[in-house]
This record gives structure tokens, C-alpha cells and sequence, in this order.
């Protein structure tokens, strides 16, 4: 079973350069969450995890103290989510930065991290 929230919009002051850092921006966050089968015959929260719990861990990363690199975003979202909620087997979590500014001009730069237990 695959929980899967898609477009988080997050403001953090990260990036690269100072500027990004000082002025912050955008990002946009998306998860995919892989648990066990066993959620979907309880019909209970506490068997699954909850998304708002997991939109939780999106905010507090991005709140907490400045990364340089998308990887580094992305990393501490897919670190935090398997240490905070031992039902999950695999994360999966992509970083886009939509107001990236690039010649040629792109929709948005994004890393991927991915983090399976065992």
C-alpha cells in the first residue's frame, strides 16, 4: 500500500547561494510512502500512518535549520520519516525548487531520495 501526498508547498530559507538562504522561497514536496497491506483491512489510523503526520515531518524539515542542496532536503524528509514511523518500509521523496532560475528557462529543479528499511 502506497500513501502518497503530492505538492506539498513549503517556504524555507535554503539554497545555495546566501540570497536564497536570506530571502528564502518556494519549494514543493512530494512524498510516497509505502507501508504494509495490513492498513487497509482495519480501516483504523493507528494501523496506517497518517498523513497529517507526515505533512508534519515535510514542515519541520523545512523550518529547521538551512540546507545548501535540495539533496540535503531531501534526505532529512526521507531520514525523518522512516525514523519517526516504524510501519514504513520505503520512502520515496522528490524536492522540486519550481522558481529555479535557469537559461534555458525550466519548470522546476528536483532530487529524488529514496529509503527502504533493511
Amino acid at each position: 500500500m502506497t500513501i502518497e501526498l503530492l505538492g506539498l508547498a513549503v517556504f524555507g530559507h535554503h539554497g545555495y547561494l546566501e540570497e536564497e538562504r536570506r530571502l528564502g522561497q518556494r519549494f514543493l514536496v512530494d512524498l510516497w510512502v509505502e507501508l504494509d497491506e495490513d492498513a487497509t483491512s482495519s480501516d483504523r489510523i493507528d494501523e496506517t500512518v497518517d498523513y497529517r503526520r507526515l505533512a508534519d515531518v515535510v514542515r519541520d524539515v523545512f523550518t529547521g535549520p538551512s540546507k545548501l542542496l535540495l539533496e540535503g532536503l531531501a534526505g532529512a524528509v526521507a531520514d525523518e520519516v522512516m525514523e519517526r514511523f516504524d510501519p514504513v518500509l520505503h520512502v520515496r521523496v522528490r524536492v522540486r525548487k519550481p522558481d529555479v532560475v535557469l537559461d534555458p528557462p525550466v519548470e522546476h529543479a528536483a532530487v529524488i531520495v529514496v529509503r527502504e528499511r533493511g
